[in-house]
């Protein structure tokens, strides 16, 4: 994360109290901070589930700013971390509408997962884009799967969950998030009926059997 210009030092400005002024510094880091702690990665009545990723290791890209909606039967993972962040687009990129160009998601992680039934679409306005794998007897396969997202919904079970953690400090899994930063993570993860709507997605592998690009007028079932 960047260094923010309103934290400075000067040897002519010394504070009365050296205290207070390393007090000013904390408080403004924890301002700083809060866009990206705006979003808790929480677990909502076991309906609520996760799946994607930026941080040290994730989405390093700027954004188209169009979404796209990724659904599966089921998804199955060792190792799944979550946190809150932002992407970003161009400068006045014409899909920013009234974002200002960042776009508040839920940052989460998958190192080894298995998808059944995987589609994606997006919309290239009035026709869809829909790719579609998996869907035989052979699942999508990935590893460290990073997706960023701002809607998520399904049936979700983790064993050894960790709540709260500091995203920096993830052990199950490969990417990290910034000091500081709420997260969560746990050793496996299931979750039936997937839906997400993404804005990125990374890959370090990405096997599609079956896999069918077409365009239709109807997106991912959801």
């Amino acid at each position: 994360m960047a260094s923010s210009p309103d934290v400075t030092s000067s040897a002519d400005n010394t504070p009365e109290n050296p205290d207070s002024g390393s007090a000013d510094r904390h408080g403004r880091v924890r301002l700083r901070r809060a866009a990206v702690m705006a979003v808790p990665a929480t677990v909502v009545a076991a309906t609520l589930a996760v799946l994607t990723a930026q941080g040290a290791l994730g989405v390093q890209f700027a954004i188209s700013g169009m979404p796209f909606v990724v659904t599966a039967d089921k998804l199955e993972g060792d190792g799944f971390a979550q946190f809150g962040s932002l992407d970003h687009m161009i400068e006045d990129s014409p899909n920013q509408g009234d974002t200002g160009g960042q776009v508040l998601v839920v940052t989460s992680v998958v190192k080894n997962g298995k998808l059944t039934n995987l589609c994606q679409s997006v919309d290239l306005g009035g026709i869809q884009l829909v790719l579609t794998a998996g869907d035989k007897d052979t699942k999508v396969s990935v590893e460290n799967l990073a997706i960023d997202s701002d809607d998520i919904t399904g049936n979700a079970s983790f064993n050894n969950i960790e709540i709260g953690r500091d995203a920096s400090t993830f052990d199950k899994v490969d990417t990290r998030g910034n000091p500081g930063v709420y997260g969560q993570q746990a050793e496996k993860v299931v979750i039936t009926d997937l839906y997400q709507h993404n804005y990125a997605a990374t890959a370090a592998v990405f096997k599609l059997p079956d896999l069918h690009m077409r365009f239709g007028s109807k997106g991912c079932p959801q």
